[in-house]
């Protein structure tokens, strides 16, 4: 019991034993969900402030309730550092995830029905970016890019013949599973050339970014949206950064359109992850993010194991089963049972359906945080490719498991 659930002990021992629980799991195991990662203790007590009780809805100095003061201070703090840390001209700390965050940029800057190029889904984009059962493909004309099917890498003659075509009124960059630096100035010249607005959804990179370990697209990007959490290490949250130019439109359409009042424990919260994202120490952390990648990558192929690209550049790692002859459902569940935790995924031009595909995703950022290294890597390359040698030996992969158990109590969570 810790004090941050002793009350919930004392008023709620079932839901106490469920967070109980939920501790032990995450300390046990290795966390390997790329779009995971462990909040530090400092933006948990922020998340679990008394903020929580505050409806405000409206911004900064214009309020429809009263008792603002503090409220819009922490949302001033916590805008003006997520533009000081990006270097944006604007911020809107409002959005409570990243799907809001998007429907609001398209709320914001276009019609029912204009046009809009993302990465397709299969090919690492994401549900928003105009994929058909989403808001995004549904009330508006989207069309999507794709890799080239030999390099796996994104083909820009191919992006920009799309866009030519199509002539989006929105085009965006940024993936959830892309295992490469994305190139936004690219990106930037094709959608001049069309007169697209670019919209660089970046959730999944956004400590590589802010910790200079990938290009940032805020220079070349009209209109920025990301998570707070993921490798930024945050609360549960959105953000969207902007020129000035539509800060009018984005605020107009995160509140009243879209939103009521914002979450302002977890504006508090991301306050703190992005002054603790401006420290030379997460620059250290989010190098190291993906050194682990590249060292992990390593040691998966050092297994037979077949990486999409080759390998990565970021914190990401996206296996391809396919000359295993092994779903990646099945995969993913074996390995949940060796205590090594990551998620089914479909690969480029995957053969194989959405709910059982024939890959695996993979990210450094949580186990990064918990202190593990290249050398940590190569130990948990052993364990994925024991339990992948061992899918359907149940007493082999509780073994790992114990394997697994033992090697995470060298490092403690945050």
């Amino acid at each position: 019991m810790t004090d941050a659930t002793s009350h919930v002990a004392q008023t709620d021992r079932e839901v106490f034993e469920l967070i109980d629980a939920e501790d032990r799991r995450q300390a046990n195991t290795i966390r390997l969900i790329a779009s995971e990662n462990y909040a530090s203790a400092a933006v948990r007590e922020a998340t679990a402030s008394r903020f929580t009780n505050k409806y405000s809805e409206g911004y900064p100095g214009r309020r429809y309730y009263q008792g603002q003061e503090y409220t819009d201070a922490v949302e001033n703090l916590a805008c003006q550092r997520a533009k000081s840390l990006f270097g944006a001209e604007h911020a809107n700390i409002q959005p409570y995830s990243g799907s809001p965050a998007n429907l609001a940029i398209y709320y914001a800057l276009l019609e029912l029905g204009d046009t809009v190029l993302g990465m397709g889904l299969p090919f690492g984009g994401h549900l928003t970016h105009g994929y058909k059962v989403s808001f995004s493909g549904r009330f508006y004309d989207s069309h999507h890019y794709a890799v080239d099917e030999e390099s796996e890498r994104i083909d820009f003659d191919a992006v920009r013949k799309i866009a030519h075509e199509v002539r989006p009124k929105l085009m965006i960059c940024g993936a959830s599973a892309y295992p490469r630096t994305i190139d936004f100035e690219a990106f930037a010249e094709i959608a001049e050339e069309v007169d697209a607005v670019l919209l660089a959804d970046i959730a999944h990179i956004a400590g590589l970014v802010a910790g200079g370990a990938h290009p940032s697209p805020i220079e070349v990007a009209d209109v920025v949206s990301t998570t707070t959490h993921k490798t930024l290490r945050g609360p549960r949250g959105g953000l969207i950064m902007c020129r000035q130019e539509h800060a009018k439109a984005i605020d107009r359409a995160v509140f009243p359109a879209l939103q009521g009042g914002p979450h302002m424990n977890a504006v508090a919260a991301a306050a703190v992850a992005f002054g603790e994202a401006s420290t030379d120490e997460f620059k250290d952390y989010a190098a190291q993010i993906v050194k682990n990648a590249q060292a992990l990558a390593e040691g998966l192929l050092s297994h037979g194991l077949r990486l999409v690209t080759g390998g990565t550049d970021n914190h990401l790692i996206l296996v391809d089963l396919t000359p295993r002859e092994i779903g990646g459902r099945d995969a993913a569940l074996a390995l949940e049972k060796a205590g090594v935790v990551v998620n089914s995924n479909s690969i480029p031009f995957d053969k194989r359906g959405p709910f059982d595909p024939s890959g695996v995703r993979i990210g450094t950022a949580a186990v990064t945080t918990r202190g593990m290294n290249e050398a940590a890597m190569t130990q948990i390359a052993d364990f994925i490719g024991q339990a992948l040698d061992n899918l359907d030996d149940d007493e082999s992969l509780h073994e790992i498991a114990q394997d697994v158990q033992q090697f995470c109590s060298d490092y403690p969570l945050p």
